[in-house]
């Protein structure tokens, strides 16, 4: 599960990478970032994964938590099922801020 206290690291990991390029999304050149406020103010929902009391907060901006096991240090078969996991709650949460009406 994904740890309350977790911290940006500097490099992504070789199977997420991995299983990106199997879905056809090329992270290679990506790094990790972190949440800042200035992110988080402008923002309207802010998914988080874990990161508790370190994730900024702001009034009026809607907050979800996405319970996903943590991929770090994991090969890409334990990577594919977060990255299926995190490609379905997308889908969702573009399908309901997006909805097919408008």
């Amino acid at each position: 599960m994904p740890d309350s206290a977790s911290a940006v690291t500097s490099t992504i990991n070789p199977a997420a990478v991995e299983a990106m390029a199997e879905a056809g999304i090329d992270i290679i050149a990506q790094t990790p970032k972190i949440l800042t406020p200035d992110t988080v103010a402008t923002s309207d929902v802010v998914i988080t994964m874990g990161c508790g009391d370190n994730c900024p907060n702001f009034p009026g901006v809607e907050y979800r938590d996405w319970k996903l096991d943590d991929p770090a240090g994991k090969g890409v078969d334990a990577v594919r099922p977060i990255r299926d996991q995190i490609r379905t709650l997308v889908e969702e949460l573009i399908a309901e801020l997006l909805p097919a009406h408008r």
